[in-house]
């Protein structure tokens, strides 16, 4: 089963892509998305295995592939708890969006190549999440980010979906480098770059003497605990880049320039979420190295803090969104800091199901209001679209997390995300606090910039021209039925599961049944780390705060969108300079313009002008080439074809030689 969860989106993206064009468009729709479907459904009776208790972790070879000497690299699926959530994850909401996709991409050309991409991104995915060692994980890795780039540019017309596209491949290699040393770096300290054996000598190699160089770095000679949180790092700066996090998140906003559907399989099921797998599944290592810990975690409360006060001020609905994917991962990874994988590997699973969900309805008000993005030039679209509309009220109380503290009343996203802050309240490294703050203040713009999405999109009166609201239609069902099966994961997902993936209730120095049986060492936890024993027992105030944030964010975006409407152009104006701030995203854009961008174009005209146009032309084809090719222009011309010219030069040579003849006889 196994074999054909990850293996037919790979049929289904060669069908679509060798033979798109023979066998036709909907064909090809119906193909990758048939398949798609089958690989979601056995991911769930994979699943359901590990839910029940029932499954063990277990390997299944495939084929040899690397062998060099010793080192050696078989190509092999890891299944375990992780595994089975992942694959769930990203074939779930990669078939909704294959089936959302031939509603939406309908009056498409291009449709056999749209959805060979989509089969293939999924494919790069799978191997990735299935991954037995780094270098499988790395080709993984490197998979998604082909198909992001070919996505993200699939309408390669536009300019500016061209320069999207090469944003998001070029700063994601930064963050792969960074992941290709680490690997490089693991397979120095544990000799081997398979998960099994690096995961069985971590222990050794925390407990072994601290006491010799093992690892040289830019050359520093570092002993062990040092190698071991350079080595962490490296590994996180991979996530960094995949899953957009603070100083190498500028491609994904930019990432909207593709189709809808795409951003949100980028958003809730792939390329974003592989950093965050990266760290779970690396915990063995990251539990080694407190620096390291310490550092994901002011990352990824800085990032949720930062991405959220950016949404505040987007006009684009596909940006707010992007945005609160950005911040949300940000809470993801402030929960792996702390130690606590379980609530991020939780978050992860639910913001998959409302994520999908407000991208999928975004795309469904776009392509009611004729390919509008802005929401200024929306409103009043609740009466119009009502399904459409509550598909939307549906994944905006999972992402803001509606729920009742205590209870088990809550959409998935007040399970998951609540889990996290209280995780961080009880979090031992040195940013726990800041994060904790961090991430509270996060919750509430989160409410207000969602609730702002709504309310200027479907309430108010219409500030759409009067053509266009003339031709406001309902998404058709293919479209819509993709919506109602994610509302379902976006509401029920945290009741459902939230005792197996963060447990629920702890006695002091034992873990809940429902934790232990359901990941059975999927997840590691440090001897030291008794996040799980701690944050069920936080202060009611803690647990309340998560709730207040969210309904002070509604009840302010009310009285500002629906009381007051003239307040936020009043605010802006008031403070420009804070409104251009956020609006220009903390400028990192021009930032990385000035730094980056700019010198390298700059090197580049200089050695093309001045090294390759001066030194190697000058002295080649300009120089030496040049004056050879005069010398012979000159020759040819001697050639003139006529029999007197050569007779007569003949003469001139013969007298020249008696003449030379008679005068060195002389001497």
């Amino acid at each position: 089963m196994l074999h054909l969860i990850v293996f037919l989106p790979l049929i289904g993206f060669l069908i679509a892509g060798l033979f798109g064009k023979q066998i036709g468009d909907k064909a090809s729709e119906y193909v990758t998305s048939g398949l798609l479907i089958a690989a979601a459904l056995f991911s769930w009776v994979n699943f359901f295995g590990f839910w029940q208790g029932g499954a063990e972790a277990f390997t299944i070879p495939v084929l040899k592939w690397i062998e060099v000497g010793n080192f050696s690299v078989d190509w092999a699926f890891r299944v375990d708890t992780l595994t089975a959530v992942m694959l769930i994850v990203v074939n779930t909401v990669s078939a909704l969006v294959h089936v959302y996709s031939i509603g939406y991409m309908h009056h498409d050309p291009h449709r056999p190549r749209f959805f060979a991409y989509l089969s293939l991104f999924t494919f790069a995915m799978l191997m990735l999440v299935t991954s037995d060692n780094l270098i499988q994980m790395f080709f993984g890795w490197e998979g998604v980010g082909l198909a992001s780039y070919l996505l993200i540019g699939f309408w390669y017309k536009k300019p500016s979906a061209n320069a999207a596209a090469m944003k998001a491949f070029v700063v994601n290699r930064v963050g792969d480098f960074g992941f290709a040393l680490g690997i490089f770096g693991v397979f120095v300290l544990f000799d081997s770059v398979n998960f099994d054996v690096i995961f069985a000598n971590a222990g050794g190699l925390a407990g072994a003497a601290d006491d010799k160089v093992v690892l040289n770095f830019l050359g520093y000679e570092l002993q062990q605990s040092s190698a071991i949180t350079v080595v962490a790092l490296l590994l996180f700066m991979g996530a960094m880049g995949k899953s957009a996090q603070f100083l190498l998140h500028t491609w994904l906003p930019d990432a909207m320039e593709g189709p809808t559907p795409v951003s949100a399989l980028i958003h809730a099921a792939t390329m974003v979420t592989a950093g965050v797998f990266l760290v779970a599944r690396m915990s063995p290592i990251f539990e080694l190295s407190h620096t390291a810990l310490t550092f994901i975690t002011f990352i990824g409360a800085t990032t949720a803090f930062f991405a959220a006060t950016v949404g505040l001020v987007q006009n684009d609905i596909k940006r707010v969104i992007a945005y609160s994917t950005c911040s949300q991962l940000g809470y993801m990874f402030a929960a792996l800091g702390v130690g606590a994988y379980g609530a991020a590997t939780f978050h992860l699973f639910t913001h998959a199901f409302f994520k999908a969900l407000l991208f999928l309805g975004a795309g469904s008000v776009i392509h009611a209001v004729s390919n509008e993005q802005d929401m200024r030039n929306m409103g009043g679209l609740r009466k119009h679209i009502p399904r459409t509309y509550w598909m939307m009220i549906i994944g905006t109380v999972a992402l803001t997390g509606l729920g009742i503290p205590g209870t088990v009343i809550g959409t998935a996203g007040f399970f998951s995300k609540d889990a996290i802050i209280e995780s961080l309240y009880v979090g031992q490294n040195a940013f726990a606090g800041y994060a904790f703050w961090m991430t509270v203040v996060a919750a509430f713009f989160t409410s207000f910039y969602s609730w702002r999405l709504i309310f200027m999109t479907f309430h108010g009166k219409p500030r759409a021209s009067a053509d266009v609201m003339s031709h406001v239609h309902e998404s058709p069902n293919v479209m819509l039925v993709p919506l109602y099966i994610l509302a379902v994961g976006a509401l029920f997902a945290g009741v459902l599961f939230y005792a197996n993936f963060i447990g629920a209730h702890h006695e002091p120095g034992a873990l809940d049944s429902h934790y232990t049986d359901f990941w059975k060492g999927a997840l590691y936890l440090g001897a030291d780390n008794k996040i799980l024993e701690q944050f069920h027992n936080v202060p009611k105030l803690v647990k309340w705060s998560p709730f207040i944030m969210m309904a002070s964010g509604f009840v302010l975006a009310y009285i500002f969108y629906i009381r007051s409407t003239g307040l936020p152009s009043e605010l802006a104006r008031q403070h420009p300079g804070l409104y251009q701030f956020l609006l220009n995203k903390w400028y990192f854009d021009e930032l990385y313009d000035r730094i980056f961008v700019r010198p390298a174009m700059w090197l580049g005209r200089f050695l093309w002008k001045e090294g390759d146009g001066r030194v190697i032309d000058g002295f080649g084809p300009n120089g030496i080439s040049a004056r050879i090719m005069d010398v012979t222009r000159g020759v040819v011309k001697l050639q003139s074809g006529y029999l007197y010219h050569y007779a007569f030069a003949m003469l001139i040579g013969i007298a020249a030689l008696v003449t030379y003849t008679m005068f060195a006889g002389a001497h």
